[in-house]
């Protein structure tokens, strides 16, 4: 397969384990060495995870891959957008949200990870 069906793959892969609420596996795809420009470390995002998965019974999410850049077959960056919708205890027990990201992968071996990201609510700026 090219890098740009691996990180597809990568993609479909993250979008099943978070509507499965598969915390671990989700953060076994982000480097141990991640930062981004908010101050995030891979902790954090395990914690932010923790947190959506706890206040949410139910994850669905709707994916839609905008670009994907390929650098040296070794290094990718990702820019989509995410359609979250959740069941939970709020009056209405549902919420949704639309959010752009815009990933850093890098090759580890045989496996892309998770170095970067920036993201904000659609219409919002990146950060």
């Amino acid at each position: 397969s090219t890098p740009e069906e691996e990180v597809r793959a990568w993609v479909s892969q993250g979008h099943e384990r978070a509507e499965s609420k598969d915390r671990r596996a989700l953060v076994g795809m982000i480097a141990p060495t991640y930062s981004d420009a908010r101050g995030n470390s891979r902790d954090d995002i395990e914690n932010m995870f923790r947190a959506v998965f706890l206040r949410q019974k139910k994850v669905a999410l709707i994916t839609r891959i905008d670009e994907i850049q390929v650098y040296a077959d070794t290094a990718a960056k990702v820019s989509l957008d995410v359609g979250m919708a959740g069941s939970d205890s709020n009056v209405l027990g549902f919420g949704a949200d639309a959010y752009q990201f815009e990933m850093e992968l890098e090759k580890d071996g045989n496996d892309w990870l998770l170095i970067s990201a920036r993201w904000a609510q659609v219409g919002q700026e990146l950060r």
